[in-house]
């Protein structure tokens, strides 16, 4: 497979040109207010109209507070479909569709997204980003005996207690306690103000991780959070000035963190903003360009150069159609989300390979328990007793704001 993705991505960089010269139109049928697929119908790969079908449900918010990151995510799996469109099960080989549903990034609307996958007799199912909306919807693919491969959801509580839910990507635990440790023993803060969204999972869970291990670091804590739909985060910076705080942590969506930004920059509180893999997007990018008295750092998945035929390829695919570059923020930039959608296919392809069947559900269960499978681009996967992948390293990348661009900080484990 490994072979496979190479000559494909070096292959997308010839037709993905090409591809730009012409008209292009989206492939099928596009579903409003969904990831809907992004591959221009003029470029995609050819299948044969008789091959049976495997169908991936794409549970991921195109709209709402997280919206612009799961279609940031989703582009990773567009993408991904894209270089290998076919998948052999049991010895036959099947065309893969997927079906992308939004979730609305709402605890609320998630079981409704995740009964509509049900619904349309998907065989498996990949998301989302948003522990909450994953953790809300979880019982819908249970009770229909589906499995779900989590992407970029972090929360402890997505794959507590089941069995049937699993996940590639690092815990908040993890992710919490590299930032609290970038924050007191690399940046020297004695003090961090901590805003969090009232109710909501991530950004409590996370909060809690960071201000657990800050404080074992002997650092002190200022928290307060604020209800969803604040539009105006003045009244938070002027708290951080006041207790005097030395950096401030905020693990929010990105539609919260481009406010929060620019509050940080009106009222100049002249403090490092932290957060977690959430900020790694291309809106948070666009928030600070310009702001020379902004100082951001995030924890992500990935950082461009890691892989660079993916990162060719990706960037030649986006290029080749104003919708995708759309999808992605307006630029080429790879979120760590992306670099894992794109992974996060491949294991599922693995999954059904090993299986040997689309419709036995224990037996795609079974396999999803043994994977043991090198993503192209994140690394290895494979799964704890809980369904957690073993991941023990974290990018740790900065803003330059001169350019709107990321800058590599450091990789960094507790070891």
């Amino acid at each position: 497979m490994k072979k496979f993705l190479t000559i494909a991505l070096a292959f997308i960089l010839v037709v993905g040109l090409l591809a730009s010269c012409g008209t292009p139109a989206n492939q099928g049928t596009q579903q409003p207010a969904a990831p809907a697929d992004p591959a221009p119908g003029g470029d995609a790969p050819v299948v044969d109209g008789d091959m049976p079908i495997v169908r991936i449900g794409l549970f991921q918010p195109a709209t709402g507070a997280n919206g612009a990151g799961g279609r940031q995510e989703a582009l990773g799996t567009w993408f991904a479909h894209y270089t290998q469109p076919t998948v052999v099960i049991g010895g036959v080989e099947h065309q893969v569709v997927i079906e992308p549903v939004d979730n609305q990034s709402s605890t609320a609307h998630g079981p409704a997204a995740a009964a509509e996958l049900v619904a349309r007799g998907v065989h498996i199912v990949m998301g989302s980003y948003g522990s909450a909306v994953s953790m809300a919807s979880s019982d819908v693919f249970n009770d229909a005996g589906l499995t779900a491969i989590g992407v970029s959801c972090t929360n402890p509580g997505v794959t507590l207690g089941n069995d049937h839910y699993f996940r590639i990507c690092f815990l908040d635990p993890f992710q919490g306690q590299i930032l609290a440790s970038l924050a007191r023993n690399t940046l020297n803060a004695e003090h961090a103000f901590v805003l969090s969204l009232l109710g909501d999972d991530y950004s409590q869970g996370l909060s809690h991780f960071f201000i657990e291990a800050f404080t074992a670091y002997g650092g002190t804590v200022t928290q307060e959070d604020f209800p969803e739909g604040t539009s105006d985060f003045t009244a938070f910076m002027t708290n951080a000035s006041a207790v005097g705080a030395d950096v401030l942590f905020a693990p929010t969506s990105t539609e919260a963190a481009a406010l929060i930004i620019n509050a940080a920059h009106v009222q100049d509180v002249g403090i490092p903003l932290l957060a977690g893999d959430t900020w790694d997007s291309n809106v948070v990018l666009g928030a600070a360009y310009g702001m020379d008295n902004i100082e951001i750092y995030v924890t992500t998945f990935y950082q461009e150069g890691g892989a660079p035929d993916f990162d060719n390829g990706f960037k030649a695919w986006l290029a080749a159609d104003p919708f995708r570059m759309e999808e992605n923020g307006g630029n080429d930039a790879i979120a760590g989300v992306t670099a894992m959608g794109f992974d996060a296919y491949f294991v599922v392809l693995d999954i059904l390979e090993r299986a040997g069947s689309i419709t036995d559900q224990q037996a795609i269960r079974d396999a999803a328990w043994a994977t043991s499978f090198m993503g192209p681009v994140a690394g290895l996967v494979e799964f704890n007793d809980h369904g957690d992948a073993r991941r023990d390293t974290a990018f740790v990348k900065s803003i330059n704001t001169t350019t709107g661009e990321w800058e590599f900080y450091a990789q960094q484990g507790l070891g």
